[in-house]
């Protein structure tokens, strides 16, 4: 059971990544949307581009997702690499955070570090 809940969590958490970042933006006259993917406060002052900036932040979140997939994954198979997979996915999804930083974001970071955190204390212990 804690297989399926620790899996689980990984493909959802994955999956949210390109589900938030390639959210429709609104047109003109409509609710603001919460951040913008094509915004990065790193890469606005490197010079680039909206469309490039956007372009990076989608294709960091599809590697995001894929590679929490893959560890989730894992962690059904029971093979001993779902823990590198996990740190490498919450590693890449960190990136994604801090250079498209946004509080909109805050709850993803806690999230990422928690997967990082319990990798690093082996925790739960029956999976490790």
């Amino acid at each position: 059971m804690t297989e399926l809940l620790v899996a689980a969590f990984l493909v959802v958490h994955g999956l949210l990544h390109p589900g938030v970042w390639t959210a429709p933006q609104p047109q003109s006259g409509g609710a603001p949307a919460p951040f913008t993917p094509g915004h990065s406060w790193l890469l606005a002052s490197a010079g680039v581009s909206t469309a490039a900036a956007r372009t990076a932040a989608l294709t960091l979140a599809w590697y995001t997702a894929v590679v929490y997939v893959v560890a989730g994954a894992g962690v059904l198979a029971g093979g001993g690499w779902w823990p590198t997979a996990a740190l490498v996915a919450a590693s890449s999804g960190l990136v994604l955070k801090a250079v498209w930083f946004d509080p909109w974001l805050s709850v993803g970071v806690l999230l990422d570090l928690g997967v990082i955190v319990a990798v690093a204390c082996a925790w739960p212990a029956s999976l490790h």
